[in-house]
Parts: structure tokens; sequence; C-alpha cells
């Protein structure tokens, strides 16, 4: 994923280097590479990279460095992985995956991201493509208008510190409670929608400051808001447990922390690079500050770290309250008669305490995704109860104007991936270099002459999001099907969309 519009992240290269990343790794299957012990110093495991052979063309050399560098972290377990949207990010490859030992592992913020549970979440509707579109253009701009968006924009709820503290604690659940949805709401989500353990005195001031006027906001990037409908059913029978039919009206929402998690990851990272020097870690690169596991600074940042999660499922709680209502002001019918339920939401940017067996027994790990979604199989106790016999809805975006794809977990993900799957298309040129080379403007000519309504707060917004500058999001969605690891349930396209 490329991160929030508040990240300082290196920018992606505009030219491949001559290197040859073909002669960096090591082919293991059709989909499956690997990054051997010895490609730097210090490795204590292999890298894995899970990518299609022409996807592994477009990979940036310093992404296979990245995955590199992070197998030399103490306490990683098995291997260090990458999903097939892979690229440069900040300490870790976007597209990320590494678990680490409770005991004897670190945490670092690098793992995360600075956009902390960057996610998505689907919302169902009864409604029909033919009943959409012709009030699509009057749809968009009603969302437009009442889901603030862009850089520093802020929200319509004027949140108290006693709000702000609570959904730091209870994430989606303190905001159902609070007017902004119903509690099947956060029954449907990832972890019910807040995990327990954050601690509001771990963040800053400055943070709170950033996050308090933002708490309801879609933000900018890659973030997006977008009315949908489902072109294709590949598996019927999960279709059909998941409440999805061929020409069915859906809502994808795509945001995270905003300010409130880049600067609870800004403050941590200051305190966690002392850390590695303090505690004797060697590190080829500074972006990968960490501490082990369980000590002081460790914990500080983890407890923070949840709380900014906690605070992105409140975020797109609220988003989704004020989409119902939305619809309903456009078609004039209550939500529930809509069937607007949420189908599920899930987190891309995030480390989690997870059971998995590795070399052949149960541990406890801290398993960093970074980019990537989990993808737990049927019978978890973690999947909803209602998606139990199938697995965990996996939501994959698409960038602008192409598909986005409805996945079900498999049993595999937990063999292979610590029970993690892709996130996105995953971005392949930098947005100073997407903005010379696209006219925002003609861009969304494109687009409406392909039926699809776009509003953005700017047109340098659409150029940098052009739909060029990503992977195509159906070659990144096969090979984590192939593999076994989320299986294609169905497919998505745009209607209208909604940027910042």
């Amino acid at each position: 994923m490329v991160e929030s519009e508040d990240t300082t992240i290196e920018e992606l290269s505009t030219e491949n280097t001559q290197e040859d990343v073909k002669g960096m790794v090591r082919k293991l299957s059709e989909n499956e590479w690997e990054i051997p012990v010895g490609h730097i110093p210090n490795m204590r495991v292999p890298g894995r990279l899970f990518v299609s052979e022409s996807l592994l063309e477009g990979i940036d050399p310093g992404t296979i460095d990245q995955i590199a560098n992070v197998a030399t972290l103490p306490g990683i377990q098995k291997y260090s992985m990458a999903m097939p949207d892979a690229h440069l990010g900040y300490g870790f490859a976007i597209g990320g995956v590494a678990a680490f030992d409770v005991e004897e592992g670190i945490i670092s913020p690098g793992g995360v991201g600075f956009d902390i549970n960057c996610g998505v979440r689907l919302i169902r509707t009864n409604l029909q493509k033919e009943e959409v579109v012709p009030n699509i253009k009057r749809l968009t701009d009603e969302l437009f208008s009442n889901v603030p968006a862009g850089v520093g924009s802020k929200s319509r709820l004027r949140a108290s510190d006693k709000e702000l503290d609570s959904a730091f604690l209870e994430g989606a659940k303190w905001a159902v409670e609070a007017g902004y949805g119903v509690e099947a709401d956060f029954e449907h989500c990832e972890a019910n929608g807040y995990m327990e353990g954050a601690d509001p005195s771990q963040v800053s001031t400055k943070a709170r400051n950033r996050g308090k006027p933002q708490l309801g906001t879609l933000g900018s990037g890659n973030h997006f808001l977008e009315v949908q409908y489902v072109d294709k059913i590949y598996d019927q029978e999960i279709a059909s447990t998941f409440g999805l039919q061929e020409g069915q009206v859906t809502v994808m929402v795509h945001c995270g922390s905003r300010g409130a998690g880049h600067q609870i990851c800004t403050d941590h990272l200051k305190e966690l690079s002392q850390a590695v020097k303090n505690y004797k870690i060697e590190i080829p690169d500074k972006q990968l500050a960490c501490a082990p596991a369980q000590s002081k600074e460790a914990q500080n940042y983890f407890k923070a770290m949840l709380c900014a999660a906690n605070y992105a499922w409140a975020n797109r709680q609220i988003i989704t309250h004020w989409t119902r209502e939305s619809f309903e002001k456009v078609f004039g019918r209550d939500a529930d008669d809509m069937g607007m339920d949420l189908l599920y939401d899930v987190a891309h940017n995030v480390a989690k305490l997870e059971k998995h067996i590795v070399d052949g027994r149960k541990k406890e790990v801290y398993v960093h995704r970074k980019g990537a979604t989990r993808a737990f199989p049927p019978g978890h106790p973690e999947v909803p109860a209602v998606y139990r016999d199938v697995g965990q809805p996996v939501l994959i975006p698409g960038s602008m104007g192409t598909p986005s794809f409805i996945l079900c977990g498999s049993e595999e993900s937990m063999n292979v991936s610590f029970g993690s799957a892709c996130h996105g298309a995953g971005r392949v040129m930098s947005r100073a270099h997407a903005k010379k080379k696209f006219c925002g403007q003609s861009i969304k000519e494109n687009l409406e002459a392909r039926g699809i309504t776009v509003r953005a707060t700017h047109p340098s917004v659409i150029a940098e999001e052009a739909p060029d500058v990503y992977k195509s999001s159906s070659e990144v969605v096969n090979v984590v099907h192939e593999l076994g690891i989320a299986r294609k349930v169905a497919k998505v396209l745009p209607l209208g969309v909604t940027k910042g």
C-alpha cells in the first residue's frame, strides 16, 4: 500500500536499475520465489516473495533488499514474506509480512506503517446496478459532500477528549454505541472492530490534537469511497454466504487512522530508534527501528498502535453511517430497507499477537502485516459465526477505475503466510512522476466516458491515483488465488468514486 498522505517514505523509483531482480531470487514454484540466506549479511531466515513471473519483472531491487533486511531481525519465524503487490516502503516493503517470537522477537513500527490500520470495508445493498446508474452523479456528489475528504480534512463530528479516548479504546464498538451504526457492524469487523490493550496514555498530545478533528474523514492519497456493482461471481456457494449476487450494488470504504496514526508512529519511532542502540540490536536499515517484544519501549508502542488501530475502525464506522445517510437522501428509502449491511472490514497495516503453528507446534507470535490482509480459514474462531463455515472475507481494492475483489481465506494461508494475503494492486510509479505524466482532468473525462463518476478535491489527486500507476489488481489477486492463500469469490467494478 502507498501509505497515507501524511507519510514520509522513500518514493518509488521512476526507472528500474539495471540490476537483474531474477538473479537475486530462486524460483520455488510458479508463484513463489526465495531470497536465499546470504543475500545480505546476517539473514536469519530466507525471504519469500509470492509473485508471478510477469509481476516479478516490475519489482524494484530495493524491495528485494527490504524483504532480506527484515529477515535479519531477532526472533523472526520461518521467513520474511512479501505479497504480489509488494513495493518499496518505510523499513519493511509494503506488502510485507513477518512473524516474531513473543519472547525472543521484536516489534517494529516499520512493519506496520505510518497509516496504522489503513483498511477496507464493504457494505452490501439490495439495490441493483440499473437502479443506481441513473442516480450515480447525484449519489457521488452527496457522498463527497457528506464524508469529508482531502489532506487535513476536518470532520463534521466535533469529538471531545472523552470521545477520542473512547475511540482509542473501543473503536467501531464505541462508534456504534454513540449512534453511528448497528451492533452487527462491529460483529462483522476483523477483531470485532477493536483490539483490547490500547492505552491512550501512550498517545502524545500532538497525536491527539491531530486525531480529534479528523474522526470521520476519508483522507487522501489512495483512500477512497466507492460505489460499485458485482460484475462476476467465481464461487456461488461462498458468494451466497457473503450475501452477494451479480448486478448487486456495493460500497467500499478505504481509509485508516489519519493524522493520529501517523503521529503515533512518528513519536514512537524516536523512542525505538534509541532502543535499538540501548539493546544493541544490529539492523541493516535505520528504518527498521525496533525493540525486544516484551521491552517497555516495544509494549508502549504496541499499546499506542492499538489506539490508532481502534481509531481507524471508529473512523470507518462513522463514514459508514454517513454513507447510509447519503443513500437514504438520494433514494428516499431507509438504509435497512436497502439492505445496507456491513459484509466485513479488514485491516491492512497492523501488528497482532496471534497463535500459529511453527515447526510443528503452536506458538504465540507478533504478526506484522504491512500492506497485507488477514486471510483466516474456515473454522477459525476469529471468523464471524455467519462466515465460519467458509472462511474470512478478504477484501482487495483495485486502483481508481479498475476491479476490486472479494476473496475468502483458506487453510493454506495458515501453512504458507501466517494467515495473510495481498491487500491491493500495488503502486509502480511515484506520485511526483504520476503528476508529471498524467492530466487529472483527462483521466476524469476518460473514466466518466466509461460510466464511472469521479469526485476529488483537486485534479492532481486524480493524476496521482491514475489506474496506470498501479499493478493489475486482477493479476495480483490471481497469484494468491492460485497459491491457495485466498480464493476468489466475486469481482466488483466501480460506478462512482470520491477521493481526497
